[in-house]
């Protein structure tokens, strides 16, 4: 698995609605990839603050415009 294909099920992989191949081959990959560990415990803690925090709603374009940085980011520094 590569880091954007991680990054394309990490969010059933955090929710455990992986088929067992695909979950399989997640952990492999986070087993070796500091970037891709690093992204997946940002992304739990910042689920955890946000229940946490209670409900704040966020515009579906500002969603979408923070994913893009965040994607973005996350594939600058895979490629390095």
């Amino acid at each position: 698995m590569t880091c954007e294909e991680l990054l394309q099920y990490l969010s059933d992989y955090i929710d455990n609605e992986l088929d067992e191949d695909l979950t399989a081959e997640a952990r492999a990959h986070l087993a070796t990839c500091h970037n891709c560990k690093v992204v997946l415990d940002t992304t739990r803690k910042t689920i955890f603050l946000y229940r946490e925090r209670g409900k704040r709603a966020i515009s579906a374009e500002r969603r979408q415009e923070l994913f893009d940085k965040l994607q973005t980011s996350f594939l600058g520094k895979a490629s390095e």
